[in-house]
């Protein structure tokens, strides 16, 4: 496995990145509403993307024929934006990438549309918060098992399970690089605290938990594209693009959160 060190100047035009999918994930939610279908929020972050003077890093990514995915409730990512008209109550995992001067960024927010229930509120928080406490072990020196198992024990401690057959990933000029981070420990997806690659100033990752509050096990629809929960229980999904710094990692799309 060769992972790749991005330079200083590599990774300032990817913070520019970041930039730009935090802006366009925050258009996105800001415009999110009962009655709303899947498919404005496409056309929302196409026409963002544009104006950014940015492309869209899932389009066309394998025949992905959208700009955003968009997963609702029990679909856990990959969701495509079409006709299904959102609801009061219902959850939505916006997950987006946009490519900039030959750079990607990479993130996913989970947010409730309308009023949502304070089960699928407690979800969020703590999906949310694996994300934190894997962004938080991703230090320099670090292995990339312990960034699993950050992830895996916050989860777990707030009663959720850890989606495990879809991972985090290396991302820089291409979307999908070395290497894959799992969100689990358990064989034979994820890797155990201690092992795995050596974590390095200058890597760039993205970290992308997956929690549900049933079982871990997924199905894919009809589709071939959106993943949902095999028994039908709620899903969230949180990421972030990060760098890896002698110190705390900086994360290229925090404004997701603003």
């Amino acid at each position: 496995m060769s992972i790749e060190i991005k330079s200083e100047k590599e990774i300032a035009v990817m913070r520019q990145a970041g930039r730009i999918v935090a802006e366009v994930l925050r258009i996105l939610t800001d415009h999110l509403k009962p009655g709303m279908k899947t498919k404005e929020l496409d056309i929302i972050a196409i026409r963002e993307l544009k104006r950014l003077g940015a492309e869209s890093s899932f389009k066309g990514y394998r025949d992905y024929p959208a700009t955003v995915c968009v997963s609702v409730n029990d679909e856990i990512v990959h969701g495509i934006p079409g006709d299904r008209v959102m609801k009061n109550g219902d959850i939505v995992a916006l997950d987006f990438g946009a490519i900039y001067k030959g750079f990607q960024g990479d993130a996913a927010v989970t947010v409730p549309v309308g009023e949502a229930s304070p089960e699928a509120m407690r979800l969020i928080e703590a999906t949310r918060g694996s994300l934190e406490s894997g962004i938080a072990a991703a230090r320099a020196g670090a292995k990339l098992g312990d960034v699993c198992a950050a992830i895996q024990n916050y989860a777990e401690s707030r009663g959720y399970s850890v989606v495990r057959e879809y991972t985090g990933h290396g991302i820089g000029r291409k979307m999908h690089e070395d290497p894959q981070i799992p969100n689990s420990t358990e064989p034979p997806y994820g890797l155990k605290p201690g092992t795995g690659p050596l974590l390095k100033k200058g890597m760039t990752l993205a970290l992308e938990p997956m929690l549900n509050v049933g079982d871990w096990h997924t199905r894919v629809a009809d589709d071939r594209w959106t993943v949902l929960t095999a028994d039908g229980s709620l899903s969230a999904h949180f990421e972030h693009t990060i760098a890896i710094n002698n110190a705390e990692p900086e994360v290229l799309t925090r404004e997701v959160y603003v």
